[in-house]
């Protein structure tokens, strides 16, 4: 008997999740089977077949095809149980067993966790809490709410791995912040071995080169990123509304939708009422075609209630509606909100840094006082000159723009002043055309304030602006002319040489960086807003003895490969790293993590905007900051007090100075609610800086914020739900041999039959012996396992752990997950031992172990288990054993899974028996097949039958949920309709669009009642689709012998 019979089935006949396929003359596992129909007549249906290939120069290869369509397709039958020609080490054995283990990941049993041994990073406990939900929810709806620096990205991906290792999912699509994309794909790679592609202008362009122009990107790989902004219109929005189907399909067309920054994407906070903006109308066509959402952001409530509740509605329309306040209950089962503060060791020990602001005292001279009062006359004479006309928007906006470019360098502020200077004295040569009318202007005004990942882009935005403006605006008086002539005047002198700020930054570095003329191992970020500062800075640092290799810098003008190298070099330890300034912009640096070896930060100026700073501040005050303090620098004039008012109110340079740096002591004082309060402090800013203000007050904001407080709490009893999750990641480890010598086992193994160098063992100091390897030069398809090995900054070629323990501050070992190349490849080789025919297989998948106090010898048969509902979804797979005594004429069938587990506890390894001894095992075997491969399947029907209970009620449970969740929805959406709408209605201050906006909301409300009826239906029938008649594959993969620790039989006593 071979371990393959060559029979092969008509196409009529469809391969099941697990098969061994022909397709285009190779051979492939079936991974996973998507049909339309519980029908079997596949003249009337087609059947999209994911596969995986087996052969060893493709290991990994992926491809789908409709098998119906395929020409040539051919389903292999797998003959059963392994010819008994001779055995294994046990250790080899028990590497393939491992193997086929962990890749029967679908269970039924919701308690164990998987994911975490799939990625790449220590994992703290209280980041498996999103994954344990999501583990338990039919649909994957979560709100990750923490605090900035807690990981949500890494949370994030866990879920995304999770579903995906269950075949709860296949497709993902990340939209994110321009800024983020990168950092998206990199972590999905480098930390859970996942690709995605970023799709963009130029991915377009590529694809139809390859592909042809029919191409859609949104359909050309399972797992994509793209941004919230080029996804929102133009070319991105086009090819959107191609692939989008014009119904919600049952089930969803796509799997998993994450939003990151998902704030973004709530409406717009207008005066009195939240209006939908672009960024809110493309996820509201996208979000309900996809089975999963996961929306990440620390500031998920502004302070408005229709913008909140829209975000919510985005997350999950069957169990929020747009200005429907959810009960705590209901948004505690979707939302996920932990602080930084909450979060304590086993002894209740912080494990986040505290953090403080500190002042960076400048002793700024008359002339620059001067020069900012000259700017303040000049922005009041031309307000007064606009006064409330058309112009006044974009005189506004200029105005501000010169004030922050004026705190942020002389080289900025010249450059701007001198683009304005041009533009109001030459704008007006043409006469103005009626295109060119204020709606222009404030398109281009919000465009500008858009984050732009390259300070090019956001200078030609700006750029725009302050032309348009200078077309439109009031013509310069004589005053204004003479305040101009001085402001260029000193600005063209300043532009090239250090101003006070850059003398106390310099300062500040010989003090902190440079004691004693010599550099220490201290880091320091240096934040800007603009481009301009940054060149300005960098060549004052560098000639002043802070440049060469100790000066990075970071801007949007960087390729991406030459931001990941500036990247890994300030995250080496500075043992092997020179650098310890980086100079960086903030659309270089959103959501780079900069935190291993520093905890000093300067804001060359403070933001005027809350979530900039927090972003900035969240770069190095984050999860993995290794020091116990985070400290934060900014500019402030000399003699100022935190804790006593000086009198300085807004205007001269002093007075603005100290309100900014009031500012940011208050931010600091709000992180929690910066959603809802920072928006208020930004327009206070404005307000003051603009001399039409001098408060800094968000009392009513802050008595708005306590009325929602009660639905954004941090969660209550943190710690023994962190403990929880512990103990279950311990037993998902034990449950599944994840053990690390276990992996260490199955990759030894695996290289030793790939005929492959083996690892050599390496000491590293603190780490246990064995513990540690180097992988040996690998050739072949085997070369991709060296990938990522070699340190990101000095190239040295690292050393690898199985580990997860032993990962944690180092950066000189690479932790080789079960996703990581090497391990991967090595479990796919051990599988494919499955389907080797006799002639070339490397395993004999037979083991032989002792037992004491035995009598009689044992067969002991392993299977993969697998179990697909509706439509081939896979539902449960899993490793039984079955088995009995090998009597001399018969088989007795022993029917308790506990007497079976009990003799493998007590066996002990046999790895050589005499030639006589296994002989008679082979005979025994062999007469008794037909019975042993019975006990097979009957212990397959017990095990159906068990689990058909657990899917039954899973079933059920899903069923139950949906109704009541689209009964609440039914409830709240009533109770919200019947109120009197007059009554929302007597605001004065609504203006036209935010009315029309409320009307909308309430006939959205009415047209979502109508529909919950006929939802209830499709939503039920979906998932009695899914758990549908379960059925049994049953795959025999081993055998164990057991045989009497005696002489007779040859084992060792």
């Amino acid at each position: 008997m071979t371990d393959i019979t060559t029979h092969i089935e008509e196409n009529t006949s469809l391969p099941e999740s697990g098969q061994l396929v022909e397709v285009r003359r190779r051979q492939w596992v079936v991974t996973q089977v998507d049909g339309n129909s519980l029908s079997r007549n596949l003249r009337e249906l087609q059947h999209l077949v994911s596969l995986e290939s087996i052969d060893e120069d493709a290991m990994g290869e992926e491809l789908q095809v409709i098998w119906e369509l395929e020409p040539g397709a051919k389903v292999l039958e797998k003959a059963g149980l392994p010819t008994i020609s001779g055995y294994d080490p046990n250790y080899k054995l028990d590497a393939f067993l491992d193997a086929v283990r962990w890749g029967a990941a679908s269970n039924a049993d919701r308690q164990f966790l998987q994911a975490p041994f799939r990625s790449g990073i220590t994992i703290e406990d209280y980041q498996l809490d999103p994954l344990v939900r999501a583990i338990g929810m039919a649909r994957v709806n979560l709100l990750i709410a923490d605090d900035v620096g807690l990981g949500k990205t890494i949370e994030a991906g866990l879920v995304i791995q999770e579903l995906i290792l269950r075949h709860r999912a296949r497709t993902a699509w990340v939209i994110c912040p321009a800024s983020l994309q990168i950092k998206w794909q990199t972590e999905m790679q480098e930390k859970f071995g996942l690709e995605f592609r970023i799709v963009d202008t130029e991915y377009i362009r590529n694809l139809r080169r390859e592909r042809g122009l029919q191409a859609n990107p949104w359909t050309s790989y399972p797992r994509l990123i793209a941004s919230m902004d080029w996804i929102k219109g133009g070319e991105g929005l086009r090819l959107l509304k191609d692939i989008l189907p014009p119904q919600i399909t049952y089930p969803r067309m796509f799997d998993i939708l994450i939003i990151d920054e998902a704030h973004n994407v709530a409406p717009a906070a207008a005066a009195a009422y939240a209006i939908p903006s672009q960024r809110t109308q493309v996820i509201q066509r996208l979000a309900p075609h996809f089975a999963h959402h996961l929306f990440l952001t620390a500031t998920p409530h502004n302070g408005y209630q229709e913008s909140f509740t829209s975000l919510l509605e985005l997350l999950d329309d069957q169990r929020f509606a747009r200005t429907v306040m959810p009960n705590e209950h209901q948004l505690q089962q979707v939302m996920v909100r932990r602080l930084k503060s909450n979060i304590v060791d086993s002894e209740g020990k912080p494990v986040f840094p505290r953090r403080e602001l500190k002042c960076l005292a400048v002793n700024y001279t008359e002339e620059e006082k001067s020069v900012h009062q000259l700017l303040r006359d000049f922005c009041a004479s031309r307000m007064a000159s606009v006064g409330d006309s058309r112009y006044a928007y974009g005189t506004k906006f200029v105005h501000i723009l010169l004030k922050k470019r004026l705190f942020s360098s002389p080289a900025a502020f010249a450059k701007t002043l001198a683009k304005h200077r041009e533009t109001l004295e030459f704008g007006r040569k043409q006469e103005r055309k009626a295109a060119f009318d204020e709606r222009i202007l404030h398109r281009a005004i919000m465009k500008a304030e858009e984050e732009f990942a390259n300070e090019n882009t956001a200078d030609e935005a700006v750029n725009e602006v302050l032309e348009l403006n200078g077309t439109l605006t009031a013509t310069l008086t004589s005053e204004q002319r003479n305040l101009l002539d001085k402001l260029t005047e000193w600005a063209e002198r300043a532009k090239d040489i250090p101003d006070s700020k850059a003398k106390a930054i310099l300062a500040w570095l010989r003090q902190y960086l440079k004691p004693d003329g010599k550099w220490n191992n201290k880091r320091v970020v240096l934040f800007t807003e603009y481009r301009d500062t940054h060149a300005w800075l960098q060549s004052i640092l560098a000639h002043n003895g802070f440049g060469g290799e100790h000066l990075m810098v970071m801007h949007g003008g960087l390729l991406p490969d030459e931001r990941e190298a500036v990247k890994a070099a300030f995250q080496t330890s500075p043992e092997n790293s020179p650098v310890r300034i980086l100079l960086a912009t903030d659309a270089a640096s959103e959501g780079i993590d900069l935190q291993n070896y520093c905890n000093y930060m300067i804001h060359v100026e403070i933001p005027w905007n809350p979530n900039v700073m927090e972003q900035r501040n969240g770069r190095i005050d984050r999860h993995g900051q290794k020091e116990s303090a985070v400290y934060i620098w900014h500019p402030v004039g000399k003699g100022f007090e935190k804790t006593a008012a000086s009198g300085h109110k807004p205007g001269d340079m002093d007075g603005d100075c100290e309100y900014l740096m009031r500012a940011a002591l208050k931010i600091d004082t709000i992180r929690e609610d910066l959603g809802s309060v920072g928006p208020v402090i930004a327009r206070q800013i404005e307000d003051a800086m603009l001399g039409r203000g001098s408060a800094l007050d968000t009392s009513a904001t802050e008595e708005r914020r306590k009325k929602a407080s009660r639905f954004l709490a941090a969660e209550k009893h943190l710690q023994e739900r962190i403990k929880h999750l512990h103990e279950r990641l311990l037993e998902a480890e034990s449950d599944f041999h994840l053990a690390p010598d276990n992996i260490t086992n199955a990759v030894k193994v695996a290289l030793d039959m790939a005929g492959k160098p083996p690892l050599i063992s390496r000491s590293l100091p603190g780490l246990p012996e064995g513990s540690v390897f180097d992988v040996p030069a690998l050739s072949g398809s085997w070369s991709q396992a060296l990938n990522g090995l070699n340190h990101p900054h000095t190239g040295e070629k690292r050393a690898i752990t199985f580990d997860h323990a032993l990962m944690k501050g180092r950066e000189d070992l690479v932790l080789a997950h079960l996703n990581h190349k090497l391990v991967q490849m090595s479990l796919r080789l051990l599988r494919e031992e499955i389907w080797s025919i006799d002639d070339v297989k490397h395993l004999q998948r037979v083991a032989i172990k002792s037992v004491p106090g035995l009598e009689m010898p044992h067969a002991i048969v392993w299977s993969r288990l697998v179990i697909t509902g509706g439509d081939h979804h896979r539902l449960h797979e899993e490793l039984t054993i079955a088995g009995g005594e090998l009597r001399t004429d018969s088989f007795r069938r022993i029917t308790t899974q506990r007497e079976l587990n009990q003799l493998l506890e007590t066996a002990v390894s046999q790895d050589k028996i005499s030639d006589t001894a296994f002989a008679i095992l082979k005979e025994r075997f062999t007469k008794n097949e037909s019975a042993i491969m019975a006990a097979v399947d009957a212990r397959s029907r017990d095990r159906l039958e068990n689990l058909n209970n657990t899917i039954e009620r899973r079933k059920q449970s899903e069923i139950a949920d949906i109704i009541h969740i689209l009964d609440d929805l039914d409830a709240n959406i009533r109770k919200e309709l019947d109120e009197p709408e007059d009554l929302q209605m007597t605001f004065a201050f609504f203006t036209e669009d935010e009315k029309n906006q409320l009307h909308k909301d309430k006939n959205a409300l009415r047209a979502r009642l109508s529909r919950i009826p006929q939802e209830k239906e499709q939503e039920t029938a979906t998932i009695e689709k899914h758990y549908a008649d379960p059925q049994t594959r049953t795959f025999p993969v081993a055998v164990v012998f057991l045989i009497p620790q005696t002489k007779a039989w040859g084992a060792a006593l």
